[in-house]
């Protein structure tokens, strides 16, 4: 097992730019998630780690080796890939074992790292059986036995589970969580699903146009987002933006539903924020309660959508409008976000009185995106 250092890695096709100065350091057995929307060069930047896309520029070591210029094979990792790339007349021995066999371990050996790894994934009753004899959530774990059978000092996982059905998918990636507490490979893990990259993630790299956006273990990402796109990003309905302004005078205070709401921010800082481009407020969905609270104002929602264990109520955001490109078309339309505990019969058009707490308001410079708290 190694760390992973990763130093000013760029890629470019020809004048497009799809990586930027990709820098971390990942300490050995870490678990280390790369996520963001299609597009943005996660994916790019594993295959540069595997060795099957030259980098620019920059530098890659693994362990203390300097393998930017080194092949795929001489760079002891294994991957696992979204489609699990499974030989379709080899048994599920002699796929787990294929790497050991090229490699020319003898035979006593391949058969006791496979039977290891299937006892590990509980695959030992498959191991005479064909790939088209197994269902999905088989087949990756026989994908994830090949893995493990090479002893690599890092795992790569493109998109694993992205083939899987919701359920599945939800269960798989406790398996893999497990699995890598038990093992303790150093592993980078590409995916698109936010929800993916948190339940699993050491700490998560969240990624935009090649560049990246912050990295953080799930728990800061959440509480303290550095930009607009990250708080935006992370979190499930997506935070609510609304366009404010500081109040007039010294007070630390920004306007909100009607209301001067304190923020613990200068306010010379407000002040030279909102000039510059204004000030965006953000608030999550679950931070907005049903009931008087310390801000509290009433609205009558748009759409009520019942998720049995919790609701989502729309409604119209009023004076503040929406942050434009900071939500999507849809969510644009429905409007502000609250997510309440069941709370018996809600109704359409029917008047709530809900309520936030000042200290959970994220604000944001509009211009540049940057947080200001």
């Amino acid at each position: 097992m190694a760390g992973i250092s990763i130093r000013n890695v760029h890629k470019n096709y020809g004048a497009l730019a799809v990586l930027s100065n990709f820098s971390i350091e990942i300490e050995d057995g870490e678990f280390v998630v790369l996520v963001g929307p299609s597009g943005c060069g996660k994916s790019t930047m594993l295959k540069i780690l595997a060795g099957l896309e030259p980098a620019s520029g920059g530098q890659v070591f693994i362990g203390e080796r300097d393998v930017t210029d080194l092949a795929p094979g001489d760079r002891d990792i294994a991957m696992v890939f979204q489609n699990y790339a499974l030989y379709p007349h080899l048994s599920v021995a002699q796929n787990i074992g294929f790497g050991l066999k090229m490699r020319g371990l003898p035979k006593t050996e391949i058969d006791r790292r496979v039977r290891e790894a299937a006892k590990v994934l509980a695959v030992e009753h498959l191991l005479d059986r064909r790939p088209k004899e197994l269902s999905g959530g088989q087949r990756q774990r026989v994908a994830l036995g090949r893995a493990i059978v090479r002893e690599p000092q890092a795992f790569l996982m493109d998109e694993p589970l992205s083939n899987l059905d919701a359920k599945l998918r939800v269960h798989m990636r406790a398996e893999i969580s497990a699995l890598h507490r038990r093992i303790g490979v150093t592993t980078i893990y590409v995916t698109h699903d936010q929800i993916e990259a948190m339940t699993m993630a050491d700490r998560v790299v969240i990624m935009r146009d090649g560049i990246i956006q912050q990295i953080a273990d799930p728990d800061t990402l959440f509480s303290r987002p550095e930009n607009l796109f990250v708080a935006g990003f992370i979190g499930s309905p997506g935070m609510n933006f609304l366009a404010t302004a500081p109040v007039d005078g010294n007070g630390r205070a920004i306007r909100l539903f009607g209301q001067d709401v304190p923020v613990p921010i200068d306010p010379a800082r407000l002040r030279q924020a909102h000039a510059e481009g204004g000030l965006v407020a953000g608030i999550r969905p679950e931070y907005i309660a049903l009931g008087e609270g310390h801000v509290t104002f009433r609205v009558r929602p748009s759409l009520v959508e019942s998720l049995g264990s919790e609701k989502y109520v729309y409604f119209d955001p009023g004076e503040h409008a929406v942050s434009e490109n900071l939500r999507g078309d849809e969510e644009r339309r429905k409007g502000l976000i609250a997510r309440l505990p069941h709370a018996g019969s809600l109704a359409e058009q029917e008047e709530l009185t809900l309520s936030i707490d000042p200290s959970r308001i994220h604000l944001f410079e509009a211009a540049s995106g940057r947080a200001l708290n």
